[in-house]
């Protein structure tokens, strides 16, 4: 089988991925205490002799692993690199790039902690020896990248050793995806399991797991046709066969994969790159389920197919094109479900239930919060969407939910679950909702690229981060430079700018500078500027060219900030660009801190705001807020909490309140409060009076200073991830990044400044 859907996506340089891998702290992983370790008493409780009192208890009650440890909620990513991706056998060692990706995505889709283990042997038996004695350190197994035949024996055994899930992702993940748009196609053609035709072409591990995950959901066998490269495995072969590939050897006369297809309700394909020609499915019956699930380059495109025929139903394992079978969809939330019941294994009737799931929630109306997450392209049970995307906030709630109950059901689960209401909610609160909201900003702007011109195109994490932009498809990035600097820059710093959705502009050189210097010189002939000024400024200054560009309409958005202070960089902007009507030009900060989010303001703009101005900063906050895909709940932040003590900052926060309450706005607001009283449900308690229905996502600061101060530390300190200060309010989307940015800080904003033109 070629490359794994959770890898599909859009094309990244080499360039680009060694930078990303190498930067900071090397590799995607790090080890952070759960626990304070700040004293000594601390250290006395984590290690000896405090350590001492859970060992005891564990001893006496191996279950209590579960409460004490780290292992009710810790998978271990294993392979021996024997089948990495789509590359082959290339060893352990260099395995372990794709296992801690791995590792990453079960934190960030599910909240489940993981670490990679590479195995250096090839022998499955040593293998097994090898991973069967690592049980007491974790809740479940996740086997990764192992050849096939191995990948059977080396699950199977370790299965049956051990007592926690042991789960082969490359077979059960595809099988589990294609599973569940497996049911929504045959419900949309009106076939029947019993009866349809189904040949699946690929007899690795994920052909055979798809197999014998859809014979125990009830596809009859008889109309089972698998195919390898030697064609159809049909009873009596001998040619290339396993105990794997006869156990599904079909009865037929059919010899060639052209032969089983004739006639063919489905097909399956997990083989490679233009297995399937226009002969085979032209030769289908009516209304094929055709899934092409082959990566990076599927068994035959959509375009080919639409070419040939109208009536398919597609899928395959790319990002770009609808019904994408994606292994992200199903591990991270099966082992979630499966944790959380403390599962001894993940069996037939966990995955049919993860698989039943995710076509229930194809099928299901989108909500208006979830259409959210879909950035107005609110999707609909249909041809074009049987199978959910990654990023669908219900997943998280979903699946584990199906899996955990299967579990109980099915006689596996070792702590069952006794509020499925209160599980759900504690589910939904794992979700990472910065990152889900960043992945629908890229999705939205794929779908609407858009043209973003880098004001300081000279340096080098600008560069990187205009050569990202237009890798991931997002649409034209316009490096505003000197031609020869910039190229001569990139060749020093290893980036290709020779691709398409690069243009490189010299601002001097411009033919349209006369335009932006007429343009400026009547924005500012009143405020002390002559021509010969804007002219300078037009020439000499890259802010006020790449503003010009955007408000004149070359360009959609813009991004700057890596070589000048925030506040010069909004000053050079507001000489050309106005605020929205209506509105107020205040900074944004998005705090995320072990999966909370806070949206902070102003973190940029207003220094000392006034009762109205902060009543402004709320309101346009709020707004900002929705638009994110976060129901505001507002706090006006002071150092004293309802009148104590009182102070002159304290008063302006309360007049704020007043004037909102004057306004009949439509989001829970309160003030004034202190930090602790917004974000801590148990010390809010002690003020039953206040409005708020629980901790704040919105902090509004009483001065710039403190809203800075604040996001700042949080990120240097608290170990938590900021993203901002955004600009909101502006007639045309510009973003400042800090001056330390990173070309990886540089294209999120890119792409947020893209989203906001798209919008």
């Amino acid at each position: 089988m070629a490359r794994k859907p959770e890898n599909a996506g859009p094309s990244v340089s080499p360039e680009e991925a060694l930078h990303f891998h190498a930067m900071g702290r090397p590799g995607k992983l790090e080890i952070v205490p759960t626990k304070p370790m700040a004293t000594q008493r601390d250290l006395s409780l984590a290690y000896s002799p405090g350590v001492a009192v859970p060992v005891k208890a564990i001893a006496d009650d191996p279950s209590k692993a579960f409460d004490y440890t780290t292992r009710g909620n810790m998978v271990a990513v294993i392979s021996n690199g024997t089948a990495i991706l789509g590359l082959g056998n290339l060893g352990a060692l260099a395995s372990k790039p794709v296992m801690e990706g791995k590792s990453v995505l079960f934190k960030r889709f599910a909240d489940v902690d993981s670490i990679d283990l590479e195995v250096d042997t090839e022998d499955a038996e040593a293998f097994i020896n090898c991973v069967r004695y690592l049980g007491p350190s974790f809740g479940g197994i996740n086997l990764e990248d192992i050849k096939a035949p191995d990948c059977f024996i080396i699950e199977q055994k370790l299965r049956e050793l051990m007592d926690i899930p042991v789960f082969h992702d490359d077979q059960h993940g595809t099988a589990i995806i294609a599973a569940a748009g497996l049911i929504n196609a045959l419900h949309l053609t009106g076939r029947d399991m019993k009866t349809a035709k189904l040949v699946c072409n690929g007899a690795g591990s994920a052909g055979i797991a798809c197999i014998e995950l859809i014979k125990s959901m009830g596809f009859s066998p008889e109309n089972i046709i698998l195919c390898d490269t030697k064609g159809v495995v049909w009873q009596g072969r001998t040619e290339g066969m396993n105990q794997w590939k006869s156990a599904h050897a079909a009865k037929t006369d059919a010899r060639s994969l052209a032969d089983a297809l004739d006639g063919a309700d489905i097909v399956f394909g997990l083989s490679a790159k233009g297995a399937f020609t226009e002969d085979m499915i032209r030769s289908m019956a009516e209304n094929p389920i055709i899934f092409a699930m082959a990566n990076p380059d599927p068994e035959i495109t959509p375009e080919e197919v639409a070419a040939i025929r109208a009536d398919a139903i597609m899928a395959t394992g790319r990002s770009d094109y609808p019904n994408q079978v994606n292994n992200v969809l199903g591990f991270p939330y099966i082992f979630r479900g499966a944790l959380d019941v403390r599962a001894t294994t993940i069996n037939d009737a966990m995955k049919v239930a993860a698989a039943e799931a995710l076509a229930e929630l194809a099928r299901q109306d989108v909500p208006d919060d979830v259409a959210a997450a879909y950035q107005g392209n609110r999707p609909k049970f249909g041809p074009q969407y049987i199978i959910p995307v990654p990023f669908d906030p219900r997943l998280i709630s979903a699946i584990p939910m199906a899996v955990a109950k299967a579990a109980i059901e099915s006689g596996v689960a070792r702590k069952p679950i006794q509020d499925f209401d209160k599980y759900a909610l504690e589910l939904s609160a794992r979700r990472d909702p910065i990152a889900s909201t960043l992945s629908r900003i890229y999705d939205r702007v794929r779908r609407k690229p858009q043209r973003v011109v880098f004001a300081e195109g000279e340096e080098e994490q600008v560069m990187r981060a205009a050569a990202s932009y237009a890798q991931q498809r997002l649409g034209t990035a316009i490096l505003v430079g000197r031609e020869e600097i910039v190229r001569e820059n990139a060749r020093a710093a290893g980036v290709d700018l020779d691709r398409p959705g690069i243009e490189i502009i010299n601002a001097r050189l411009s033919r349209r500078n006369g335009v932006y210097a007429d343009f400026l010189y009547e924005r500012l002939q009143r405020k002390g500027y002559l021509f010969r000024d804007a002219q300078r400024l037009i020439n000499n200054d890259r802010n006020h060219f790449a503003a010009c560009m955007v408000a004149q309409g070359d360009a959609d958005a813009m991004v700057t900030g890596v070589t000048r202070n925030y506040s010069t960089a909004l000053d050079d902007i507001r000489r050309v660009i106005d605020a929205r009507p209506g509105h107020r030009v205040i900074g944004v900060s998005i705090a995320l801190c072990r999966g909370r989010t806070v949206i902070v303001a102003d973190t940029a703009v207003h220094d000392m705001p006034n009762a109205l101005e902060i009543a402004d900063i709320a309101e346009e906050t709020a707004g900002f807020a929705r638009r994110m895909g976060y129901e505001p709940r507002v706090a006006m932040l002071a150092y004293s909490t309802f009148g104590h003590p009182a102070g002159e900052r304290s008063e302006r926060v309360q007049e704020a309140v007043k004037i909102l309450d004057k306004r009949r706005v439509d989001f829970e607001y309160d003030g004034e409060m202190a930090a602790d009283v917004a974000l801590n449900p148990e010390v809010m308690k002690r003020y039953p009076f206040c409005r708020l229905s629980g901790p704040a996502n919105v902090l509004v600061m009483p001065a710039f200073h403190s809203a800075s101060i604040s996001t700042k530390m949080l990120q240097e300190l608290g170990g938590s991830t900021v993203i901002g200060p955004l600009l909101v309010g502006l007639n045309k989307p510009v973003q400042i990044v800090p001056l330390s940015a990173k070309d990886s800080d540089i294209v999120n904003m890119a792409a947020i400044a893209a989203y906001s033109a798209g919008v």
